[in-house]
């Protein structure tokens, strides 16, 4: 029998912080931005995809690297989306 070892689906927001090393404010602000995603279930905790802990790894290349504010960043990453998204369309003809 073989285990392997599975990655959360979803993280809290306190572990999500830890991960990305953020204080969980800027991850809250992030959020409110909507930057990343996240909801909230009945007892009021904040969870996050995993797939989540990229996108701020790319946030954080961006304001780096470009000097952009959050909503620079909003912007880039929503033109770096819609490029992707258009590739695949083009390569699926």
């Amino acid at each position: 029998m073989t285990l392997a070892l599975a990655r959360p689906r979803r993280l809290d927001l306190d572990t999500f912080a830890r991960v990305v090393c953020l204080h969980p404010d800027v991850v809250r602000r992030l959020v409110a931005l909507d930057l990343l995603d996240a909801w909230i279930d009945v007892t009021g905790t904040v969870w996050l995809p995993a797939d989540q802990v990229a996108r701020v790894g790319r946030i954080q290349r961006l304001r780096a690297g470009f000097a952009l504010n959050y909503a620079g960043v909003a912007l880039v990453m929503d033109l770096l989306d819609r490029i992707a998204e258009l590739e695949e369309a083009t390569r699926g003809r």
